[in-house]
């Protein structure tokens, strides 16, 4: 029976499978096994095992009332066995026994830690009477009844969180339009051949992987699949972009707090290499690191330990540091913006993403890949592009790489209505310039088909930052995207009176994070602090 009870804990399995060991030794025709549910108040059959020839008793569940419940909870407490004659001998009890029953019925409560559990139930063949001995070896086996059943519990529940989990999963998977968590890399065996190979190689080991692109190209993309392949798999995942946090914050952010170490430290808080403990830490935009960050950072690469802010006590983490950037960290390191130590330190195994211009082959793919991630997101029928529409997104060189791409293709299901992809439309609407100068092919023929406005917006070239400053088409009478960038920070913080945040600040007007708008505004040098003086009425300075 102890066998039994620990090899299969099913109770459906193990009630069938016991019947014939106890028919041996008891004359019963069929055992039930019932779980009580002292919170619903209902008494449930759960398995059943019959002789052979015999017929199965029905699998039901009874509700009981208050007062039977309370007599049914007394009875399992006193640990006594019920042997039923078929005269009501059991007074109070005879709710215990199945309705129709006509020969005896032998009884015993089930507990689990001490707890009314369940009760098990013996019918005798036709004819057959149960005896003392009977009764004693009932008694004894129920305990690895008890066990059977509490087993039975556990893996309803199990299966319950399971089923929850699964529920979880599903529904984040819909909201990040995916179908499973590690869905499959575009591109993985056309252009981007080379890059996974060097993944797959570099993925088992621990050594720092640092990764060169442009922005867009889907670095993250990368990192994420060099954790997949490492033995940190099961471990967290976590991306901090460096380029996003205030210097005076770096250090809480990577490294953590204790409570009370500086103004508005009420609680201790864990940093991100805490957090990333026996996983991978991404750090996008390692070249925006400031220099004072770059030396502790490289304690922590070097053996794996640092100190909280406000902290003593030295602490020990094992992670996997994958960093990115778009910039030329070489260069960086010669003018001295970049320790060479660092680079040393994370640039152990470099990998240099394409940017999708430099692989064209991966654009149908993609394209159709987010066209259908469009659809489920917007609700609408699932669209593919068209041999055009395909020609059309060729023809285009794509500064923003595939997080471009993804835009667009949003934009072109918008403007379609559902009905379709209006990819002349999407790229007409972009406010930029190619390489050498000159609109691509698609902006042209976007705004062509809108009579010389740009398409979908209704604005002319002009406004919508086309046109070059001076009215020439030279490429050298158009200025840089940072310098286009600066001056439009620049007159945003004109009309707030130099304020960065808050509700009337230069980041709510531009709908970006205050702290991404002061990191770019760093970079580009642009300073918040001469535009204050625009509120005593010289506003005309900063254009």
């Amino acid at each position: 029976m102890w066998r039994e009870a620990c090899r299969h804990i099913e109770l459906g399995e193990f009630s069938t499978l016991v019947a014939p060991l106890l028919s041996e030794r008891i004359p019963f025709q069929s055992i039930a096994l019932r779980r009580i549910d002292i919170q619903r108040s209902f008494l449930e059959t759960e398995g059943v095992g019959v002789v052979a020839g015999a017929a199965p008793p029905a699998q039901r569940r009874d509700d009981l009332t208050a007062e039977q419940m309370d007599d049914l909870l007394a009875w399992c407490r006193r640990g006594e066995l019920l042997h039923w004659t078929g005269r009501a001998a059991s007074g109070r009890l005879d709710f215990i026994v199945p309705s129709g029953v006509r020969e005896q019925v032998l009884a015993g409560p089930l507990t689990s830690g001490g707890v009314p559990a369940g009760v098990v139930i013996l019918t005798a063949r036709p004819g057959a009477m149960f005896e003392p001995a009977h009764e004693s070896l009932l008694r004894s086996l129920l305990e690895p009844f008890s066990v059977a059943l509490e087993n039975d519990r556990r893996l309803d529940e199990l299966t319950e969180l399971r089923e929850a989990a699964e529920a979880d999963k599903r529904s984040l998977l819909t909201r990040l339009g995916r179908q499973e968590i590690t869905d499959a890399i575009v591109g993985a065996e056309a252009g981007l051949r080379p890059v996974m190979s060097r993944v797959r190689l570099v993925a088992p080991s621990d050594v720092p992987v640092l990764i060169f692109g442009e922005t867009g190209s889907g670095k993250e993309v990368i990192a994420r699949a060099i954790h997949t392949g490492s033995r940190r798999a099961g471990g967290p995942f976590l991306r901090v972009n460096c380029g996003a946090i205030p210097p005076e914050l770096i250090d809480s952010e990577l490294f953590g707090h204790e409570k009370g170490s500086f103004t508005g430290a009420v609680t201790m808080r864990k940093g991100w290499f805490e957090r990333a403990d026996g996983g991978t830490l991404f750090l996008d935009e390692v070249g925006e690191l400031p220099p004072a960050a770059q030396v502790r950072l490289l304690r922590v690469l070097q053996d794996g330990t640092f100190e909280r802010v406000g902290g003593q006590a030295p602490l020990h983490v094992d992670v996997r540091v994958v960093a990115a950037t778009h910039r030329d960290l070489p260069a960086m390191v010669a003018d001295g913006r970049f320790r060479q130590d660092l680079w040393y330190r994370i640039g152990v195994f470099p990998l240099h993403l394409p940017a999708l211009r430099e692989r064209p082959e991966d654009i149908p793919a993609l394209a159709t890949h987010f066209c259908l991630r469009s659809a489920r997101r917007f609700g609408t029928a699932p669209l593919i592009p068209t041999q055009e529409d395909l020609h059309l997104l060729l023809s285009y060189s794509w500064p923003g790489n595939v997080r471009e791409l993804a835009a667009v293709i949003d934009r072109a299901t918008i403007l379609g209505n559902g009905r379709k992809l209006e990819f002349a439309k999407a790229l007409g609407t972009i406010p930029m310039v190619s390489a050498n100068g000159a609109r691509p092919a698609s902006m042209n023929a976007g705004v062509a088909a809108s009579g010389g406005a740009v398409a979908g917006v209704g604005l002319e070239p002009s406004a919508a930052g086309f046109a070059p400053a001076t009215g020439s088409a030279g490429a050298g009478s158009i200025e840089t995207l940072d310098r286009a960038m600066a001056r439009h920070i620049e007159r945003v913080l004109i009309h707030t009176f130099g304020r960065v945040e808050g509700p009337h600040g230069a980041a709510r007007l531009l709908g970006i994070n205050p702290h991404t708008l002061r990191a770019r505004m760093r970079k580009l040098g642009v300073d918040w602090r001469k535009y204050r003086a625009a509120r005593g009425g010289d506003g005309d300075s900063g254009g």
